[in-house]
């Protein structure tokens, strides 16, 4: 396909199965016959280009990869890309909490912006809640790593993950498995699509249902054995699309995700030896923790539901052969209630219930140009407008009673451009720009009432203010790529990516009066430089990076704690910027087919980080500081070997090892939360009948290890400390039918 064809292909509907690359499939579905590994398409510069060729450090997953690697939602992503650290936030199933290159966020409370951007087929997803998507009926996944500030926007200043779903066929076709696991799992998933109305009708619908469930990980000791950390998520997604010959077409899509899953358990790393326990526990200065990693003892209702929303219309339309537009118009709604047991007793001594709500409206317009000359690129315009807020009731020991109420309106502009130029045949300049006018107006009341119902306000207002603030940005990328060879390129990149300011909603503007002034936004300015390689006649790809990022600014969330007039320690939740930091790295993903019948794969990753200004109390402690989510190493090795059998079908065994070394999951550097260093083995067999059946047994975290992944450490206010811990050995068998 001619370069000109391609890069305008971007306003369609991807409506065939990508090339396989780091896909880990051999060309065409020639199973053990592989001569070669071929490269997969992405739209990682909004316009479709091969892996191989695109000079941004990305990592795309087709459906073959998705299924071998057993990668069943976005959290299963980050032992099979560089530097990324995904995972389930806290106490909750499907909120999500991710960094790439060692910059995120893990506060998901409103008012409160991640750092790494999440998208569902080009519609971002603002808030975390319901963000952890499970992997059903894709079309690819792509991980774009470092800041994506000029094509993406704000909030993606980590990176970005593009969630993008089967597109439309006009040939029928669809699919449906099962899968049954330990610990009660039982998956169902299926999807079908095609054109409706007779051949050549022009118009195209696709429906997929998943529906994912499993028994508690745990039980509720306190309440007859309940379950803890299981799962109950149903999802759906339906398409409809118009197509007018190949130059106009307008698709509807709906996604709906209902999460009925119950708490997640955490565990309690150390007795809780607050004083004022002895007034829950009389007699007793501690209770002891549990054995198990997911066991509880609350006496909380098991609510944890979320339920998240969304519709989008997309208009593509080429006039000719130059100029390709596309808009996207999109309304995406979730909510939350959770309840959130801090100490894990049946005592109230740290319980919350909290109530998210969110709701956006986004609009964009693109336009792609490329004549086939030397000269081509894509300019556009973002509009977002959204409103986020909730509920937060915290009862600290049945005495003290909180209310954290409000909600934060973000408007934001922007335009946006990017263009690439062939300077030579083989040297391409890349160039864009961003600016951003965004608008945040956040609403606080915060108060206190004298129960537990919450009904009776005691006087106490701890915040109640109604303020705006508007933050602009200019985020420049520009890069240069040389085709050493046929083979091998070789680029050297700068980019910028931003995250606005805000207001601390959990502000405490009576006792900590500066808690009312809003916080800077952030900012990274990313130098790296890669290349991409297809060696050994295509049986290995190589592609390298390495970086230098200057980290400005940092937003940090941070539960800590003020001394009140009778000279007692008070829960805070505080949001400060921290200064300056530095992040280096370096990153190295690899492909490679030695002979027929192996594959592996993998990917090695190195970073450093280091804050350079701290300030706290007026004192510089960056020394003293360390970055969370940040494993100064990891990586993981896929060893595959495949083989054709007698009887027409084929099989494949994998094994896999994923390592990474120590990381301090939270700003309190606390050393029992901390995970020190640790490796998760897993493996499968896949079974391919024919073309249409396919059955495969998979198993992972095959060495029951035990890994934090985050926790809490609110010792001297309410003698809390608790960490939440990754999923145990789990094994399941899958039969799917392909039509």
């Amino acid at each position: 396909m001619k370069r000109k064809n391609l890069s305008l292909a971007i306003g369609c509907v991807l409506v065939a199965t990508a090339m396989p690359a780091w896909s880990q499939e051999a060309p065409s579905g020639s199973g053990a016959k592989a001569t070669e590994l071929e490269t997969v398409t992405v739209t990682a510069r909004k316009r479709e280009e091969t892996l191989q060729d695109v000079p941004v450090a990305v990592t795309a997953f087709t459906p073959q990869t998705l299924d071998k690697l057993n990668i069943r939602d976005l959290g299963d992503l980050g032992a099979q890309v560089p530097n990324l650290t995904i995972y389930a936030a806290r106490g909750s199933t499907s909120t999500v909490t991710a960094y790439i290159r060692g910059v995120g966020q893990a506060d998901p409370l409103w008012g409160v912006d991640p750092g790494v951007g999440i998208y569902l087929d080009d519609v971002y997803i603002a808030r975390p809640q319901g963000a952890l998507l499970d992997v059903f009926d894709v079309e690819r996944i792509e991980v774009l790593r470092g800041p994506q500030g000029t094509l993406y926007g704000k909030n993606t200043i980590g990176g970005a993950i593009k969630y993008i779903s089967r597109g439309l066929p006009q040939e029928t076709s669809g699919f449906a498995s099962v899968t049954v696991g330990n610990y009660g799992q039982l998956d169902a998933k299926a999807a079908i699509g095609g054109e409706i109305g007779g051949k050549d009708s022009g118009v195209r619908g696709r429906v997929a249902v998943a529906k994912m469930s499993r028994d508690g990980f745990g039980e509720n000791l306190y309440n007859n054995g309940g379950d803890v950390s299981d799962k109950d998520i149903t999802a759906m997604r339906m398409q409809l699309g118009a197509y007018s010959q190949d130059d106009f077409d307008v698709q509807f899509a709906l996604d709906w995700m209902d999460d009925k899953s119950g708490v997640r358990g955490g565990k309690m790393l150390a007795p809780n030896t607050n004083a004022l326990a002895n007034v829950v526990f009389p007699g007793t200065s501690a209770i002891k923790p549990l054995d198990s990693r997911y066991d509880i003892r609350s006496a909380m209702p098991n609510v944890n539901d979320t339920t998240m929303k969304g519709a989008s219309v997309t208009v593509n339309w080429r006039p000719n052969g130059d100029w390709a537009f596309k808009y996207v118009a999109a309304l995406r709604e979730s909510d939350t209630e959770t309840s959130i047991d801090f100490d894990q007793l049946p005592a109230k001594i740290a319980d919350v219930r909290a109530f998210y709500s969110d709701r956006q409206v986004s609009n964009e317009l693109q336009v792609n140009y490329d004549a086939g000359g030397r000269a081509r690129g894509v300019t556009g315009l973002y509009f977002f407008n959204g409103d986020a807020g909730g509920q937060v009731l915290n009862n600290f020991f049945n005495l003290s009673f909180g209310d954290t109420q409000g909600v934060v309106n973000t408007k934001s502009a922007a335009l946006y451009t990017d263009w690439t130029f062939d300077l030579t045949e083989r040297l391409k300049l890349d160039a864009g720009v961003r600016y951003t006018d965004e608008d945040k107006h956040a609403i606080a009341h915060n108060i206190g009432y004298t129960d537990a119902t919450f009904t009776k306000p005691n006087g106490v207002v701890a915040a109640n203010f109604n303020k705006t603030i508007n933050f602009k940005n200019v985020s420049p990328r520009v890069s240069l790529d040389y085709q050493v060879t046929s083979d091998i390129m070789a680029y050297a990149l700068f980019s910028r990516g931003f995250k606005s300011g805000g207001y601390n909603i959990r502000a405490n503007t009576t006792a900590v009066p500066r808690s009312g002034q809003p916080f800077d936004d952030e900012s990274v300015d990313s130098f790296e430089v890669g290349s991409k390689m297809a060696l050994l006649d295509n049986r290995l790809f190589l592609n390298l990076s390495a970086f230098h990022n200057k980290y400005k600014d940092i937003q940090l969330s941070v539960f800590t704690q003020y001394i009140d007039a009778a000279g007692n320690p008070q829960f805070f939740g505080d949001f400060t910027n921290a200064g300056r930091g530095t992040v280096n790295g370096l990153e190295a993903e690899y492909q490679w087919l030695p002979s027929d019948h192996w594959l592996i794969s993998g990917n090695l990753a190195w970073l450093d980080t280091k804050y350079n200004e701290f300030i706290d109390g007026g004192v510089n402690v960056a020394h003293k500081q360390r970055f969370t989510n940040a494993p100064d190493f990891s990586g993981a090795l896929n060893v595959e070997w495949r083989s054709d059998l007698a009887n027409g079908g084929n099989l494949s065994v994998r094994g896999t090892y994923s390592y990474q070394s120590e990381v301090w999951p939270t700003t309190d550097l606390s050393p029992i939360i901390m995970q020190p260093g640790y490796g998760l083995l897993s493996a499968g067999v896949t079974y391919r009948h024919n073309d249409a059946w396919s059955f495969s047994l998979q198993g992972t975290n095959l060495a029951d290890e035990e890994y934090r992944t985050t926790g809490y450490n609110l010792v001297t206010a309410l003698g809390v400390l608790t960490g939440f811990y990754g999923p145990p050995r789990q094994y399941m068998l899958t039969a799917r039918y392909d039509f």
